[in-house]
């Protein structure tokens, strides 16, 4: 059996900026942006990885999720304790020097971590945290 991961999900708040930091600032290719009901889910990714995507969903998508479950995820969201993904790169400090340039939110700069690899920390416009690792 093998299986592979098709798509991660993560929320936004703000369809044009979370599309500028996807497309524009990390580089990845629009693969879908489909609006509905005053939504919109953008779906991105590497160009030369076409089968694993990011869907970037409206919070409030979820018809089940309750009011106070709606408050709750946008107080994490906006402390940055909601979601979050782990990229990795080639070229960190070369990726880490373009997130500077566009002024993205710093969280962490590149470093040695303990547990064996070399990494920085981000969060997008949405406040998910990205961990970027240097390939090795």
């Amino acid at each position: 059996m093998s299986i592979t991961i098709h798509a991660s999900f993560l929320p936004h708040e703000d369809p044009e900026a979370s599309l500028t930091f996807y497309r524009d600032v990390l580089g990845f290719e629009v693969r879908t942006d489909v609006g509905y009901a005053g939504m919109r889910w953008i779906t991105v990714g590497p160009a030369d990885q076409p089968g694993t995507s990011i869907v970037l969903q409206p919070p409030a998508a979820d018809p089940a999720i309750t009011e106070e479950e709606r408050r709750t995820i946008a107080e994490m969201m906006a402390k940055g304790s909601y979601a979050g993904i782990l990229l990795a790169t080639e070229d960190l400090d070369g990726t880490f020097a373009r997130l500077r340039e566009h002024e993205a939110d710093i969280v962490q700069e590149p470093a040695e971590q303990p547990y064996g690899v070399r990494d920085c920390a981000v969060r997008d416009p949405a406040g998910n945290l990205l961990r970027i690792q240097q390939l090795r």
